[in-house]
C-alpha cells in the first residue's frame, strides 16, 4: 500500500480524540446537535467569510451534491477532461442533479485555462434550445495531475465565470495540500478569489469520514444553492442521524491546525520522492510535483524490479507506464528513503 493513496491511511490522532470527545450521552439527531451547531462559525472563522457548511461522508456526495445544486436541469457543467467528477464518480454529478450534464475541456497539467472557457462558452449560446445551457464551472484544488491553480488563475477563471451568472465550484479534495503549497490563508484560495461553492476534503488529509460543502455567504448564489443542498442532501442520504460524529472530524481540521500540518508534511515527502524518482535514469516526471501527488513514467523493468524488492508499483489503467506515487499526513521519511534506495536498485538493474 506505500504510496498508494492518501485514502489508505489511518486516522490522524486528532480526529480520533475529537470523536471520542463527542462520544457522550445523547445527541439531538439529523444534524440537531451541538456540535455540527459549531460548523458554520467554525468554518466562517476558518475561511474569514460567513459560510453554510454541510457535512458529508465523501468527496464524492460534495461534488455530486454541490453540482447538483448548481445545475438544475437542463443545466450543464464544465470540468476538465480528467476531472474525478467526470473520471471516477460513475455519473454521480449526473445522477443527483437529474439529468444535468458534463462538458469536458483539455487544459495542461490538469489545469482550466480562462481563454478556453470563453470559447466553449461563446459556442454554446444559453438561448440555443439544442445545447444544455453550462450554469457551473468545476476546477480541482490540486488538480489530477498534482499541480495546483494559482490565486490569479482561480481569479480569472471566476471573473469569466461571474461576467456571464456562472457558479465556480471548486473540488477541494487537496484543498489544504494546495494551500500549503501556495502558502495563503483559506480565504484567499477559496472566496476571495471568486469561488462560489467548495467541495472541502478533509478525509485524504487525516479524517476518518467526513468532507464538507461549503457556500460563501457573500456568493450571489449562496441562498439558492443553500436551498437546494438541504433538499439534495437528505434524498442522498447524507443527512446522518448521529451527525455529531462527521461534525466533530470536520472541527478537529479546522480548530487545531491540523489540516495545514497535515497536509504540508504530506506535500514535503512528495517533494522529496519526486526529487529522488527524477534523478533516476529510465524515469521521467510527467507533471510538476506541487502537492502530494508525483506522477512519473518508468517503464516495466523497473516495476519490476521494485516489486521483487518489496514494493510493489501500480500502472496508471490510461497508460501502464505511467506510475502515481501519492504521499500522506504520516508518510515516514525512513519509508520514503528505502523506496528510493530500491528504486536505485532496480533502475540500475534494468539498464
Amino acid at each position: 500500500m506505500l504510496f498508494r493513496s492518501d485514502n489508505v491511511t489511518a486516522v490522524c490522532p486528532e480526529v480520533i480524540e475529537a470523536i471520542l470527545a463527542v462520544n457522550e450521552g445523547d445527541a439531538a439527531p439529523y444534524g440537531a446537535d451541538e456540535v455540527t451547531a459549531k460548523l458554520d462559525a467554525a468554518f466562517g472563522a476558518y475561511f474569514e467569510a460567513p459560510v453554510h457548511v454541510h457535512p458529508v461522508a465523501t468527496g464524492i456526495a460534495a461534488n455530486a451534491l454541490s453540482l447538483a445544486a448548481a445545475m438544475p436541469p437542463p443545466g450543464a457543467a464544465l470540468c476538465h477532461v480528467n476531472a474525478h467528477v467526470n473520471t471516477s464518480e460513475s455519473g454521480a454529478p449526473e445522477f443527483f442533479s437529474g439529468g444535468g450534464k458534463l462538458i469536458t475541456l483539455d487544459g495542461a497539467h490538469g489545469k482550466l485555462a480562462p481563454a478556453a472557457i470563453e470559447r466553449l462558452l461563446a459556442a454554446l449560446p444559453p438561448d440555443r434550445l439544442q445545447s444544455a445551457p453550462p450554469t457551473v464551472v468545476t476546477i480541482t484544488q490540486g488538480t489530477e495531475a498534482g499541480t495546483v491553480y494559482t490565486l490569479d488563475e482561480i481569479a480569472a477563471i471566476a471573473g469569466v465565470c461571474h461576467a456571464r451568472g456562472l457558479v465556480l465550484h471548486m473540488d477541494g479534495a487537496r484543498f489544504e495540500n494546495a494551500r500549503a503549497r501556495l502558502g495563503c490563508t483559506p480565504a484567499d484560495l477559496s472566496w476571495r478569489a471568486g469561488v462560489d461553492i467548495l467541495s472541502y476534503g478533509a478525509t485524504k488529509n487525516g479524517a476518518m469520514c467526513a468532507d464538507a460543502v461549503v457556500i460563501f455567504r457573500a456568493s450571489p448564489h449562496a441562498e439558492r444553492l443553500n436551498r437546494f443542498m438541504g433538499q439534495r442532501r437528505l434524498r442522498a442520504g447524507q443527512v446522518f442521524s448521529k451527525m455529531r460524529y462527521l461534525s466533530a472530524q470536520l472541527l478537529a481540521m479546522v480548530e487545531t491546525g491540523v489540516a495545514a500540518r497535515n497536509a504540508a508534511h504530506a506535500n514535503a515527502t512528495a517533494a522529496r520522492l519526486a526529487a529522488g524518482l527524477g534523478a533516476l535514469p529510465g524515469v521521467r516526471l510527467i507533471h510538476p510535483t506541487e502537492i502530494n501527488e508525483v506522477f512519473v513514467h518508468m517503464a516495466e523493468p523497473i516495476r519490476a524490479g521494485l516489486a521483487a524488492g518489496g514494493f510493489p508499483v501500480r500502472p496508471r489503467p490510461e497508460n501502464p507506464d505511467l506510475v502515481r506515487f501519492v504521499t500522506a499526513w504520516n508518510t515516514r521519511a525512513e519509508d520514503v528513503e528505502a523506496f528510493l534506495r530500491a528504486a536505485v536498485g532496480a533502475t540500475a538493474a534494468a539498464a
